[in-house]
């Protein structure tokens, strides 16, 4: 059976410009080959929102004219040697996502393609899975017409998640069941196994740590979306709810559970990535951010006509 969710404020808006702006990973002949663009250490990697295409300038000079490749995506993520890219297939109604895997000179490896429109993306510490979370339609039960699916592929064994929506969750120490439960937001720890990842269900949204081999999960507590693991697997970058449409960027300790709020007064509707320990990226107002993970300093903007950041190591 389906299971139905109810979207949050912001879904529509997100879907909206996700159909609007579709753009697929061909190559544009008059760009960069994307093989020349690699997932050589120390660069901070981006989605140039005029273009759609992938670019790249050093974290070290982030003010530098980008590096920018023929290829395009809605949105992007990389980890070790391994990239995924979200990109809409034209014209298609209702919208199919190419799920496209790549490798360290951003060359196809892999293809799913999957209904819906792009809404985040990650790759795991290790290089070794993708996953994805899109919006979807038709599901008779959302009432604003949209849900999500947020699934998963091993890129060593070839394994194809769709959706991780029967992940079996404890809420209070009861199993939890409803209708609407939907998920999003994964994100894993660098053990390939721990991850964690956004339940939201009859109006409330909840962090859920899971154990993907034992594959259930548990809620850790109210109020968190879009969670981001830092490297060293003790903390999650979260967007905070605090009104209709608006979202507060925060940290929480996960052994404390004592939540930080970041320096970044404005509404952040993205799931933010670790630059390193100490540092969180994120995406608003058409630009890339970065802001102290620990509450203190003020937002920096790293690059212009940018969104969904990554970095290699």
């Amino acid at each position: 059976m389906k299971k139905i969710v109810v979207a949050l404020a912001g879904t529509a808006l997100l879907v909206a410009a996700a159909v609007v702006y579709t753009v697929s990973a061909r190559h544009d002949a008059d760009a960069t080959p994307a093989a020349q663009l690699t997932l050589g250490p120390g660069q901070l990697l981006f989605r140039d929102t005029a273009t759609g295409r992938i670019g790249a300038v050093p974290l070290a000079d982030t003010g530098k004219k980008p590096q920018l490749s023929g290829l395009k995506c809605d949105r992007f993520a990389v980890a070790k040697q391994t990239a995924v890219c979200l990109a809409v297939q034209p014209g298609t109604l209702p919208a199919v996502t190419d799920v496209l895997v790549l490798d360290d000179h951003l060359a196809v490896r892999h293809t799913e393609s999957l209904p819906g429109t792009p809404s985040r993306a990650r790759v795991s510490p290790d290089g070794k899975r993708v996953y994805w979370t899109l919006f979807v339609t038709g599901d008779s039960y959302a009432e604003t017409g949209f849900s999500t699916r947020a699934g998963l592929y091993e890129v060593d064994t070839g394994r194809l998640v769709k959706t991780i929506e029967e992940l079996p969750v404890f809420v209070d120490d009861k199993r939890y069941f409803a209708a609407d439960a939907n998920y999003w937001g994964i994100t894993f720890a660098p053990d390939g196994n721990r991850f964690y990842a956004t339940l939201g269900s009859k109006g409330k949204t909840y962090l859920v740590e899971a154990d993907y081999k034992r594959y259930r999960g548990k809620a850790l507590r109210e109020n968190v979306e879009c969670p981001s693991l830092s490297p060293d697997a003790t903390r999650v970058a979260f967007k905070k709810k605090v009104g209709d449409g608006v979202w507060r960027l925060s940290v929480l300790d996960l052994k404390t559970l004592r939540e930080t709020e970041l320096a970044e007064q404005q509404s952040v509707d993205d799931q933010a990535l670790w630059q390193d320990d100490h540092t969180v990226l994120y995406g608003r107002d058409n630009a890339v951010w970065a802001v102290p993970a620990d509450g203190s300093g003020a937002p920096r903007k790293l690059a212009e006509s940018a969104a969904s950041p990554a970095v290699t190591g």
